[in-house]
């Protein structure tokens, strides 16, 4: 007798378990709660800082249905996560910026990077700004813009990729990265890129140390390529790395 095949089962359009989240926290693998981290996925679709979204450009950066984004931004609108405007578009709401500002206090490094920033700036003519990693991305914890009319432009909070850019490769660097571009970072102690996150930007980084030589961040001036490469990079190296050091003093390395 011949059995009846099984019927298909249906693919779930979803965010599929992380498999880099469980080998760093052994053991919380069965401690996953689908729920929370679809809706946490909705949050994420802003984090290159688009400022507002459609529903199908949520649905279609988190890999969930429409029906689902909805039911879970109704929950994330109570809690002010999220919000839906009039013209159907989805924004963050108050409490995300609430929580980054505490996150950004708990560092109580403000006074110490904005006047580094603010003297690079100075120095350059180029924006300025500085980069932690979380988890897998770099943040952008503080930024100075520059003065010009055409510049390159990055808002405090924006998340952006660790595999490139002159901040990525510093963050990554000194996080026991193994790259060549790893190795050379941490033997001339700054890195250049240019145009790799962007065709038409280039970046300068180099990083920062808190006491006991513990890594913090990374440092780094961004502006036009164009710019960039008609100015001296070894320039702008040198001034960087010396905010560099002079922060690191500060904080305590």
């Amino acid at each position: 007798m011949t059995l009846p095949d099984k019927a298909p089962v249906p693919k779930r359009r979803g965010r599929p378990p992380s498999p880099r989240q469980d080998a760093d926290h052994p053991g919380v693998g069965e401690q996953r709660v689908e729920a929370v981290e679809r809706a946490l996925s909705i949050l994420d679709a802003f984090g290159d800082g688009t400022p507002r979204l459609s529903l199908s450009e949520v649905a279609e950066r988190t890999g969930l249905y429409p029906s689902t984004v909805l039911r879970l931004a109704a929950s994330l609108d109570r809690f002010g996560y999220l919000h839906r405007g009039q013209d159907g578009l989805f924004r963050l709401g108050p409490t995300p910026l609430r929580l980054g500002l505490l996150y950004r206090d708990a560092f109580d490094l403000a006074s110490l990077v904005r006047p580094a920033l603010a003297r690079l700036v100075d120095r350059t003519g180029e924006t300025a700004a500085f980069y932690v990693r979380e988890e897998g991305r770099r943040v952008c914890l503080y930024r100075h813009h520059s003065p010009r009319l055409i510049r390159h432009h990055v808002e405090e909070g924006a998340s952006l990729p660790l595999d490139r850019g002159a901040s990525g490769h510093v963050l990554m660097a000194y996080a026991g990265g193994s790259e060549p571009v790893h190795e050379r970072v941490r033997e001339q102690g700054w890195c250049l890129s240019l145009g790799e996150r962007d065709a038409e930007a280039a970046a300068v980084a180099a990083p920062v140390f808190g006491r006991g030589r513990q890594f913090v961040g990374a440092l780094g001036v961004i502006g036009l390529r164009s710019r960039l490469e008609a100015e001296s990079h070894a320039g702008i190296a040198a001034a960087l790395c010396e905010e560099a050091r002079l922060l690191s003093r500060e904080i305590g390395a």
